[in-house]
Formats: C-alpha cells, structure tokens, sequence
C-alpha cells in the first residue's frame, strides 16, 4: 500500500493572489507558519518554515516552481505519532516526502488549490506520521481560504 493523501479547496481569489500566498515568506507567515518563513519558493531555493506546534526552524527544498501553477518541494520526513497527541513522538527518518500543491483558476474566478504528499515508507510510524501531514495541510488550506478572504488568521494562539 502506498502511503499519500490528497486536499483541496476553492479559494475566492485570482490565482496569481493565492499562489504568491503560498510562495512569499512573508505571506505565509501571515496564516500557516506561525513560527515564521524564509525564503521564497523558487525552484532550486533551501527555505526555512518554523511552526510553534513543531518548535525549531527546519529546511524545505524546493523542487520545482511553476508561477501561478504549481509547486513541489520535499522534506524531512518524520515517522511515529505527532508530539501533540498524548503520548506521541516523532523522530526523523532518513529520507523525504514529497509535496507537490497545484493551483487551478476556475471559471467562476476563484482558485483551486490541491495538495498531495507522498513517499512515506509502508510502516506504523510512517502512516501515524502522515496522518498528521494530512491534517496539518488540510489546516493550512483552511487558514489560507481564511486569511485570503476574510483577513482572519485561523492559527493564531491555536498551539500556543
């Protein structure tokens, strides 16, 4: 069984306006990195994304950038249960995931974003690890649509 998901959502803006959301630091630390971002996400680029539900800074590669298109990078995958559910721990494994977000202008004018993460290994840990993944892009999705439309910052003071 090959471990992947797969989120989307609509968000009720141009794409050009929602991709430079997810593809300008400042931006996304607006509404998903609640700890900060560094760096612009450009194909070739190490950036730097922090989340106080993860403390402690760490690499995203940036794989591939296609403005107003799409944008894949990978990371540091993480194998076992996340640290905020009683109990859970996770460790780095050694190897990466893979990223990749789509974004989709629609007719009606608004975007559709996707996101898909694959490459995990087929173990326990891999699939607790991938669980959380999951909720955190769907998170993000839902903080993006927010922040887009409504200017609210769905993160803020949720971890700490």
């Amino acid at each position: 069984m090959e471990l992947k998901f797969r989120v989307a959502a609509r968000i009720a803006k141009p794409v050009h306006e929602v991709f430079e959301a997810v593809a300008d630091p400042a931006k996304l630390s607006h509404y998903f990195t609640t700890g900060g971002a560094k760096g612009r996400l450009e194909t070739g680029a190490t950036v730097e994304w922090d989340f106080h539900d993860f403390p402690g800074a760490f690499p995203v590669y940036v794989i591939k950038v296609v403005p107003d298109e799409k944008i894949i990078l990978e990371w540091q995958a993480n194998e076992g249960e996340a640290p905020n559910v009683e109990g859970g721990e996770l460790v780095d494994a050694d190897y990466r995931t893979r990223v990749t977000m789509r974004f989709q202008e629609l007719d009606d004018g608004r975007t559709l974003v996707e996101i898909t993460e694959e490459g995990w290994r087929e173990n326990q840990g891999a699939l607790s690890a991938s669980y959380g993944n999951c909720q955190g892009w769907s998170q993000m999705l839902c903080a993006l649509k927010a922040w887009m439309e409504h200017g609210i910052n769905l993160r803020e003071g949720m971890y700490i």
